[in-house]
């Protein structure tokens, strides 16, 4: 084929009825030419706008399989959803619901009721909000309470987390302005006492997330943090990250935050509470209400779909907390792990390889699970990926391991076709 024999634009796309076709066929046509001008023939021009079309039309956002050992991923989207919970979600999103509705008074409601009850209950908490991330539940917290004066917070606490989130950014757009207390590795609660000022509108501590200090360290214990506070009658803000609503040893949990004086905590949802990406407030009443008025708060809450994910995964941790994925994969015996990996050796010629797991998300850094892996040659690594449904997975000492503590039992048959197809 000449570059004369190539067909127009609208010539090529006439017959695919399809509304991207045209834009479909301008870049089919494109690599055509390149490739006649190096010699090569470019083939059916049909079939290859068809393959560019149903590669347009490939959803970007997919599910994948995560084999990475790696719990709470925040590449892979974090904490996978309860069955309970994608079913509310899903009696939610088929038709209207009753998000601002009193269905009682038949008069406008507010969305922050219908998970209030349910966190007052679950946390101890005096009362609770719902926003769309906990970076967006620290940011409004400082806005409402501290904007225009001043917050303490302790230098070993001022980290950059993911994505370039730094604590003192967050600060510096709520309107609030950062005092600095102690050393990175050691501040003492006398070091905020002395940094108490009229100005000061209240103290923050933050959760060290991955970054931890050891050795020649110190933190004031959050009842040391909360007498001070009450001393000089300012709030006591505790930035959990992660979150945790039952007991996990190492992670601290939002009632114990809240018993041991804090007067708001802020948490994750999609994290070691095992729900949709939510960032949730608890804590005393008119702390809370100050928030919910707050301009600030509109531009934060969540959606329908977040609350119906976010109350059936909450309702689960009453009643079935081990039917929160998360969970099970932090709790899972490693025998059982082990059997899954075995399993999957099984269907696809693998070995299988002793690892660890990690928890992921910022929280327990420095904590290894036992874990199984399912052993297969690295070659391998980039055709997963690249699959559907794609299965990502660890590369390690020339090997690909396929780690067994983060793929549930319903998904080895589906990574095993995986591992066939890509031979």
């Amino acid at each position: 084929m000449e570059l004369r024999d190539l067909p127009s634009v609208d010539e090529l796309a006439r017959d695919a009825g399809d509304p991207l076709a045209v834009d479909a066929a301008r870049a089919v046509l494109a690599r055509a030419r390149e490739e006649i001008k190096l010699g090569v023939d470019p083939g059916d021009l049909a079939a290859r706008l068809r393959a560019e079309l149903e590669t347009v039309r490939a959803p970007s956002l997919r599910r994948v399989l995560n084999a990475t050992g790696v719990i709470v991923h925040t590449n892979l989207g974090r904490a996978p959803l309860a069955p309970e919970a994608l079913a509310r979600v899903n009696d939610a999103a088929r038709g209207y619901s009753n998000l601002e509705l009193d269905l009682d008074d038949g008069v406008r409601g507010s969305r922050q009721d219908h998970l209030a009850a349910l966190l007052r209950r679950m946390t101890g908490a005096e009362a609770a909000l719902v926003v769309n991330n906990n970076a967006a539940a620290v940011l409004l917290a400082l806005a409402a309470l501290a904007e225009g004066r001043e917050v303490v917070v302790s230098r070993g606490e001022l980290l950059e987390i993911g994505d370039g989130f730094r604590i003192p950014d967050v600060l510096a757009r709520s309107g609030a302005r950062l005092v600095e207390v102690g050393t990175t590795n050691r501040t003492r609660a006398a070091d905020y006492a002395n940094a108490i000022r009229p100005e000061t509108a209240l103290l923050l501590r933050v959760h060290q997330s991955n970054f931890r200090v050891v050795g020649f360290a110190e933190l004031p214990r959050l009842e040391e943090l909360a007498a001070v506070a009450r001393a000089h009658d300012l709030p006591l803000v505790d930035d959990l990250g992660s979150g945790v609503l039952g007991e996990l040893a190492g992670e601290p949990s939002v009632r114990a935050s809240l018993a041991a004086g804090a007067d708001l905590v802020c948490f994750s949802g999609d994290k070691l509470l095992g729900g949709p990406q939510a960032g949730i407030v608890a804590g005393r009443a008119d702390l809370v209400e100050k928030l919910r008025r707050h301009p600030l708060q509109r531009a934060v809450r969540v959606d329908k779909l977040t609350l119906a994910a976010l109350e059936g995964t909450l309702l689960l941790h009453l009643d079935a907390p081990e039917r929160i994925p998360v969970l099970r994969m932090l709790g899972e015996e490693a025998a059982v792990v082990r059997m899954r990996a075995s399993r999957l050796a099984e269907l696809t010629g693998g070995t299988v390889e002793e690892t660890v797991a990690r928890v992921g998300g910022g929280a327990l850094p420095l904590a290894e699970l036992p874990s199984f892996a399912c052993a297969l040659d690295e070659s391998l690594a980039a055709p997963l990926r690249d699959g559907e449904p794609p299965v990502i997975a660890i590369v390690r000492d020339g090997k690909l391991l396929l780690d067994c503590r983060t793929l549930a039992d319903c998904e080895l048959d589906d990574v095993a076709s995986a591992v066939s197809r890509c031979r």
